[in-house]
């Protein structure tokens, strides 16, 4: 028997509990273990992007029959380079350059593990000691939970619901000191459904390089757009200011568990090559893990040959569900809508708890649907208490994602 008093010199890493903290996925863990065991109705999950499950969001066939491809041709069953295939490197370089004034090349891409490891790279990329980073707010609250486990200090700048969401570009000079070393902007905007025109992240842009820092421009969404604004890379600015560029197939082709992303240097100044962070990348992704070899070997396959038809078909049935979602939301008294969206796979919705009985809050609403009605949705509030806040909420207002 192991003598009681031993003393053991290990213990858990506190850091991870911290940075977990400040999580969608922790918050969504007390909301799905409200769900009653007796209810057999299916579980309507709205707590994330993934509508992989449901029948009308099923990929494309060319994306299916590109990974079949690829483990038949023998060619991808062992380890790949550091930086990813070359092949899936140049596929993701002339999709992208599909929208941009300038060329990427294969040496300007690094593929990822989706696009959370590729936020990752970027944080660890262009951390230094005392160094801190402008989020926004609202915002995709893995940035928070990244940036607290590498001791990355964050400043929040606001979203401005009156104006579509758009970033408080006045309050961004006033946040930024000598220690700030990036901007994040999140476009088609996670979690509130909008999409920046190119005079906005035009003047993004600009103030930036006026500042001294990059931008990294989160495009998990990108194309998925269903309002009268296009979607508008960041990366065209890069001439303008250095971007890192992040991106997957996750979203448009509706295949997040594939975990296929990528991490570009929009930089045709050469610049973050001068300054060590294009090194950095690289040595980071030497001591990380790699997505599976045969989903790169099946990228060129699925970028080139993908229908559009498929694309047009997504955007018609996310147009339509964010036009029911909104329509529902203006006929309930407790909800409104600052804006409707335009992008992506989400909206923020305002909750007035005065108007309703044996509520206390976001928190204990979501929960309260969870358990009766078997629907996940998030509780923005309970992230603003994880450094999330709306700006021009009422203190008796919740705000929901």
């Amino acid at each position: 028997m192991e003598n009681s008093s031993k003393q053991w010199r290990f213990e858990g890493n506190k850091r991870l509990n911290s940075a977990s903290a400040i999580s969608v996925r922790g918050v969504l863990d007390l909301v799905i273990g409200n769900l009653s065991t007796d209810d057999l109705r299916p579980t309507i999950p709205l707590g994330n992007g993934d509508p992989s499950q449901f029948a009308c969001f099923r990929t494309s066939t060319t994306a299916e029959e590109a990974i079949v491809d690829a483990v038949h041709s023998a060619k991808y069953n062992g380890y790949a380079p550091t930086v990813g295939v070359l092949s899936a490197r140049r596929a993701i370089a002339n999709y992208l350059n599909r929208d941009l004034p300038y060329k990427l090349s294969a040496d300007d891409i690094y593929v990822t593990s989706g696009c959370l490891q590729a936020i990752e790279v970027a944080l660890a990329a262009i951390n230094r000691p005392g160094a801190n980073i402008l989020l926004p707010r609202p915002g995709f609250t893995f940035y928070e939970s990244r940036a607290a486990y590498e001791h990355l200090q964050v400043r929040h700048f606001d979203l401005l619901p009156a104006r579509g969401w758009e970033v408080d570009v006045d309050a961004i000079e006033a946040l930024a000191d000598d220690n700030t070393v990036a901007i994040v902007i999140i476009n088609p905007g996670n979690p509130c459904g909008s999409v920046y025109s190119y005079d906005h992240l035009k003047m993004v842009a600009e103030t930036a390089r006026k500042l001294g820092i990059l931008v990294i421009a989160d495009e998990v969404y990108g194309h998925l757009t269903f309002g009268s604004a296009p979607f508008v890379p960041m990366g065209i600015f890069g001439s303008i200011v250095p971007v890192l560029s992040l991106g997957s197939i996750s979203k448009r082709w509706v295949v997040p568990g594939w975990r296929l992303g990528w991490l570009v240097t929009s930089d045709p100044n050469g610049i973050l090559q001068k300054s060590g962070i294009v090194e950095s990348i690289t040595g980071f992704l030497n001591i990380s893990t790699d997505p599976a070899t045969f989903i790169q070997g099946a990228i060129p396959q699925i970028l080139e040959n993908t229908k559009d038809d498929f694309f047009s078909k997504v955007i018609v049935t996310l147009k339509e569900a964010a036009d029911k979602c909104f329509d529902g939301i203006r006929e309930v008294p407790c909800l409104t809508c600052p804006k409707k969206p335009e992008g992506s796979m989400f909206v923020m919705v305002k909750l007035n708890v005065s108007l309703l009985e044996d509520i206390s809050d976001d928190l204990d609403f979501c929960m309260k649907l969870a358990k009766e009605e078997s629907v996940i949705i998030v509780p923005a509030e309970q992230l603003k208490e994880l450094r999330l806040k709306v700006m021009d909420f009422d203190d008796h207002d919740s705000v929901l994602v």
